[in-house]
């Protein structure tokens, strides 16, 4: 007979861009194919783009434990809720030797085998604009600009009103 065979799906993006000195939330969600287990455990590792060997970034096992030394130390916070399937890590002041493969396991016992989410990170300088962003300042351009118009246009009318109050004014007492 065959027995059906007990996962645990991770999801994670591929590929995230960050700017040097910010922080960043990793994203890592999962889904198993049991209920919550009390023995869960999550693990994250760090492999750096020089591929020297992995590096422990964040352990969870009923309770966040942060790394107690290496380059993510006071760096890294659980940012996670297990209950809402939702394995997520905060990392605090990227730098560019944080650039590398970080990797996100889940497992929930008895579902120990399944994916392993893998995301890849890339600290630049500064942001680079993408299609959105141009659009965004399009946008905001335009919205100014109108309101600068919609503005003169009210001071305009607003000013000759008062010219010809004033007009009107003069041409009462001549009379």
């Amino acid at each position: 007979a065959l027995w059906p065979v007990a996962a645990v799906e991770v999801y994670t993006a591929k590929e995230v861009n960050a700017v040097n000195g910010t922080n960043l939330r990793l994203k890592c969600t999962f889904s198993s194919t049991s209920p919550i287990s009390p023995n869960l455990a999550v693990t994250w590792n760090f492999q750096p783009e020089d591929l020297s060997s992995h590096e422990p970034v964040f352990r969870y096992l009923k309770e966040p434990y942060a790394p107690p030394a290496g380059r993510f130390k006071e760096r890294v916070t659980w940012d996670g809720n297990i209950e809402r399937q939702d394995a997520s890590i905060m990392l605090w002041n990227l730098q560019p030797t944080d650039n590398g493969t970080f990797t996100c396991q889940v497992n929930n016992p008895p579902d120990f085998y399944g994916t392993i989410g893998e995301v890849r990170l890339r600290v630049v300088q500064k942001v680079q604009l993408s299609e959105i962003h141009f659009l965004a300042v399009a946008i905001g351009s335009a919205c100014v600009l109108m309101v600068v118009v919609v503005t003169a246009v009210i001071i305009c009318r607003h000013r000759r009103k008062k010219a010809q109050e004033k007009g009107i004014e003069v041409a009462d007492t001549e009379l």
